[in-house]
């Protein structure tokens, strides 16, 4: 499969085209140097991680990259990382392109040929993107204001019903009462901080939900999800075939679309009623269960992210954190908090302190060699712990 881009002098990409109308899916098959045709209007963060990640050559969007309405920052990002982009292109290209089809891009005339076919939509320059930045933050606190009305509303309507309503969760076959369960989304920083928190993982054997994408996450750090949970819009074949249970996440109705992909993949899935979120859902799923803690990596929690997710308020998310209370700790962060780790030269600089002291305490007093005996073995089990820990 050819999948290097061949750039020319004049801002010309030779390479095969990936299309997807969700970012998300797309980037499981794309290629480096091959060129992404998406349909994701204002690219939010984690999608121009991902572009970036697996190497896309252009990024070309039937949707605005960046509308006004929300900060720029994943279509910067691209930029940044010279991934040019042409937004608003013609929306026949989902009809008349194949999927893998070599095409060629024009970057500076936002220009897609194949064929005899010439599409045509906007390249977003560094000038543009400005504009569209101040553009934002001339309307930033009307959108504010809409976002706490619609928090606000939707509190008033079902708060009671997040706080105190009962919840039945489906028949499981992993065993979450009395268990830490750690929900693994694929939110900003995800990665870094499940990174931070694996000597835990290791340790405490936690229950691994992972919440659509968030499973494979999972499966990226060489561990096995227990349990699938979500949409099962993003959710890999590979990591539903390797958990243990699946949960559809369903409306209050009772409907629930994704149970139909996982029943024509072949495999057993339950579903889950239960309003608001599917990380929100997921929370809600272990502490019906009887789990002792819960800890949540990748999380949406701020302003920004909701927006970015097409979401108007954060009245689930903000309720089921409620309800949880003391049982919810949030990682999204945790990576920041201390980077440097732990080396073998710290370990060996204390045992030479360690060791220089007892010589001289040793020589001064005879009778310090018991005590010292005593404190040396007690240093040696304690060493022996933090190397299981860390290692």
């Amino acid at each position: 499969m050819c999948s290097a881009a061949v750039k020319g002098m004049k801002g010309i990409i030779r390479a095969p085209v990936r299309m997807d109308r969700l970012t998300k899916r797309l980037v499981k098959r794309l290629r480096r140097g091959e060129i992404a045709l998406i349909d994701h209007e204002d690219i939010d963060l984690i999608a121009a991680y991902s572009l970036i990640e697996v190497g896309a050559s252009a990024v070309i969007n039937i949707s605005s990259s960046a509308t006004g309405n929300l900060p720029p920052s994943g279509a910067e990002l691209l930029l940044s990382h010279n991934i040019p982009i042409i937004d608003e292109m013609d929306k026949r290209a989902f009809e008349l392109l194949r999927d893998g089809e070599v095409v060629e891009v024009n970057i500076p005339y936002g220009e897609l040929k194949f064929d005899d076919v010439v599409l045509r939509g906007k390249p977003l320059t560094a000038d543009e993107l400005e504009r569209r930045k101040e553009a934002f933050s001339r309307r930033v606190s009307e959108v504010v204001e809409a976002f706490v009305r619609n928090t606000l509303d939707y509190i008033q309507r079902e708060g009671s019903e997040l706080l105190s309503g009962s919840i039945m969760p489906p028949k499981l076959k992993t065993k979450l009462h009395g268990r830490h369960a750690l929900i693994v989304t694929r939110g900003r920083g995800y990665k870094e901080d499940l990174r931070a928190i694996m000597p835990y993982v290791r340790s405490e054997h936690p229950v691994l939900i992972g919440v659509d994408g968030g499973a494979d996450a999972i499966l990226e750090f060489g561990l096995k999800p227990d349990i699938v949970f979500g949409d099962m819009d993003s959710v890999s074949e590979e990591a539903l075939r390797r958990a243990t249970d699946i949960v559809v996440h369903a409306y209050v109705d009772g409907e629930a679309p994704g149970l139909e992909r996982v029943r024509r993949l072949g495999f057993e899935a339950v579903t889950f009623s239960v309003r608001g979120t599917s990380e929100d859902a997921a929370m809600l799923l272990a502490y019906a269960c009887g789990a002792s803690l819960i800890i949540a990596v990748g999380t949406h929690t701020s302003f920004i992210e909701f927006l970015e997710k097409g979401r108007k308020g954060m009245a689930s998310t903000f309720l089921t954190r409620l309800r949880l209370g003391h049982l919810l700790v949030d990682a999204k962060g945790v990576s920041q908090l201390y980077s440097g780790g732990l080396k073998l030269w710290h370990i060996a600089a204390l045992l030479g302190l360690g060791a220089a002291s007892a010589f001289v305490i040793a020589k001064s007093s005879p009778y310090t060699m018991g005590f010292l005996r005593a404190i040396a073995l007690w240093a040696i089990v304690q060493l022996e712990r933090l190397f299981k820990l860390v290692f």
